[in-house]
């Protein structure tokens, strides 16, 4: 029931980021609901297609397809008032990210997958829904910028791995990793959590001898 209930919690805060990435757009209720559909949707599918599931799972239970669009719409009408959508944005990316990574690895290990697999699942469900929301909103992706963003995803998922091993059926081990997730995600956020200099791939300034030759005249 716990992942049951922190999948929808995951579903509308991935539907909101869809409708706070749209910004000024003069996009209409339809379009930024679809958005937010698509958004909050989008990774679970991609996992259920990838794993040839009989049923996707918003199709087996139509709730996860009323909580994205009743998000979407309450979105579309309360994020006029709101002052830092960035702020918003970020925060409600963030746990969309830790629920969708924990809730769909700790599923793919019910239906009997291998560890393997449930953590490459979690990560792809995670940031899948993100990648497509930001590429739909003409933003450069999150998951392609400098500070932590899939590795928490991944860390999580190790994480939930782990502790269904230590401590098997324990009825808090999602809020546990969900909540490692979120911690690494804000810290990334406020205090420019990022990889070690050597661990970047930074493009090189072209030098004179780079530079292709004039054609002589």
């Amino acid at each position: 029931m716990i992942l049951y209930w922190l999948g929808m919690f995951g579903i509308a805060a991935f539907a909101i980021t869809g409708v706070i990435s749209s910004g000024k757009r003069d996009m209409d209720l339809f379009s930024l609901v679809v958005l937010g559909m698509v958004t909050s949707l989008g990774g679970g599918t991609i996992r259920d297609v990838i794993l040839s599931v009989e049923t996707v799972y918003w199709v087996k239970d139509t709730s996860y397809l009323w909580v994205a669009a009743a998000s979407s719409v309450f979105a579309f009408f309360a994020v006029r008032f709101i002052e830092n959508r960035q702020t918003i944005f970020h925060y409600a990316d963030s746990f969309g990210l830790a629920l969708f990574t924990v809730v769909a690895t700790e599923n793919v290990l019910r239906l009997g997958f291998s560890a393997t697999i449930a953590v490459t699942m979690g990560v792809i469900t995670g940031i899948a829904g993100g990648i497509i929301r930001d590429l739909l909103s003409n933003r450069a992706p999150l998951v392609l910028g400098r500070e932590f963003y899939a590795t928490p995803a991944l860390l999580g998922a190790l994480f939930i791995v782990l502790l269904n091993d230590v401590f098997p059926s324990h009825p808090y081990n999602a809020i546990y990793a969900t909540t490692l997730i979120v911690v690494l995600r804000l810290f990334a956020i406020h205090k420019g959590l990022y990889y070690p200099s050597w661990l970047l791939y930074k493009k090189r300034a072209a030098t004179t001898e780079e530079l292709p030759h004039e054609p002589r005249k």
